[in-house]
């Protein structure tokens, strides 16, 4: 390991036309609720929840024909063990989304964020029907039953200051890479599922008595707490909320993070006020960029970047280089080009041969919020 310091209602169902009353969502759900009197467009939001789900194939064109209907892009996973997932709309459509879900007892507590940007970060809409609403590829975890104790944004810096507690990083190295919180622990993974081998090589129960945890928006920490104690670890804490939460109620000055913070939408990275970061994303291989990474003489935008430029033939550069120019043409006509890159996008692993750009959500994005 490495240092960073450096549907309906159970029982009946009903129309997604039917009229609800939104007066007591905020309550329902634990939901950040954006401004509507903002003048940004498009409200972005991220939820989960894990719950039993036996009837999540029956809930899938539900859905997917509500959110259509309400304008809202983006993607849902549904899955026995839960919903999870990252759309955006407008302020009408995301409430519309909001109480239909509210009509549902066994969303009652689901964790939904808002937040608000002015270009539609996803051109479509998906609901898809997953084993797991965040993988981590290991039978008999149940986060509906147990997991980590959640330590509150403003409770957090004590925690972590403690030297008897283990800082751990659960997300993967294009997000820590970006920035991190101060002496934490970061696996060297490429993927979630990746996580219990590192716990169980890096990690002892009987040495490592205190473990506190964090991702972006919470979901990877549910999983992760429940798997430690599954393994026997006694104490075991999450931040919650996550990171975005934490910027939301700590002050920067008072801040323990150190950089920006990797986020599944159009902004790339954020600040700790969750204004957009310097971080951009390449569109051939999906990876953040640092300024100085986009300086070098391998970087072309919509082409290449210092990532991948040596794992791309000049037969797929030409072809992206054909698309950056049409995606060029649509904007200055005020176009949607439908190839534009989604930073909801997984980056490529490095030694990968990146994939074609797609419009694809992560896991926490929420896909791995």
């Amino acid at each position: 390991m490495r240092d960073a310091r450096r549907g309906f209602p159970q029982g009946r169902q009903i129309s997604i036309m039917d009229e609800i009353q939104l007066s007591e969502i905020k309550v329902f759900f634990m939901v950040n609720r954006a401004s509507s009197s903002s003048s940004q467009a498009y409200v972005v939001l991220a939820l989960y929840k894990f719950v039993p789900l036996d009837d999540f194939r029956v809930l899938r064109p539900i859905l997917l024909e509500l959110c259509r209907d309400a304008g809202i892009c983006g993607t849902l996973l549904l899955a026995a063990e839960g919903i999870n997932g990252t759309v955006a709309g407008s302020r009408a459509g995301i409430d519309r989304l909001l109480a239909w879900l509210h009509a549902d007892g066994r969303f009652e507590g689901m964790e939904a964020k808002e937040s608000l940007t002015e270009e539609a970060p996803f051109f479509r809409m998906k609901v898809k029907l997953k084993k797991e609403i965040v993988t981590m590829g290991v039978p008999g975890i149940a986060p509906q039953e147990r997991t980590g104790t959640r330590v509150a944004a403003r409770d957090w810096n004590a925690l972590i200051s403690d030297p008897d507690v283990v800082l751990l990083d659960t997300r993967n190295p294009y997000e820590y890479d970006i920035g991190t919180f101060k002496d934490a622990v970061v696996p060297e993974i490429d993927t979630f599922r990746e996580f219990p081998d590192f716990v169980d090589r890096e990690l002892d129960p009987t040495r490592n008595k205190r473990v506190a945890m964090f991702c972006t928006g919470g979901i990877r920490c549910e999983k992760a707490s429940a798997y430690l104690l599954d393994k026997g670890f006694e104490a075991v804490y999450q931040l919650d909320g996550g990171i975005l939460r934490y910027f939301e109620e700590v002050e920067a000055e008072e801040s323990l993070w150190q950089g920006e913070c990797f986020v599944f939408d159009g902004r790339v990275a954020v600040n700790h006020d969750l204004s957009p970061g310097v971080f951009v994303q390449c569109h051939a291989c999906r990876m953040p960029l640092s300024p100085e990474e986009r300086a070098s003489d391998r970087y072309e935008e919509g082409v290449s970047c210092p990532h991948c430029f040596d794992r791309t033939s000049d037969a797929k550069k030409a072809g992206l280089r054909e698309r950056q120019r049409q995606m060029q043409i649509a904007a200055a006509r005020h176009q949607r080009h439908i190839g534009a890159v989604q930073a909801s996008s997984k980056p490529a692993r490095e030694g990968a041969n990146p994939e074609p750009v797609q419009e694809v959500m992560m896991q926490g994005a929420a896909a791995q919020q």
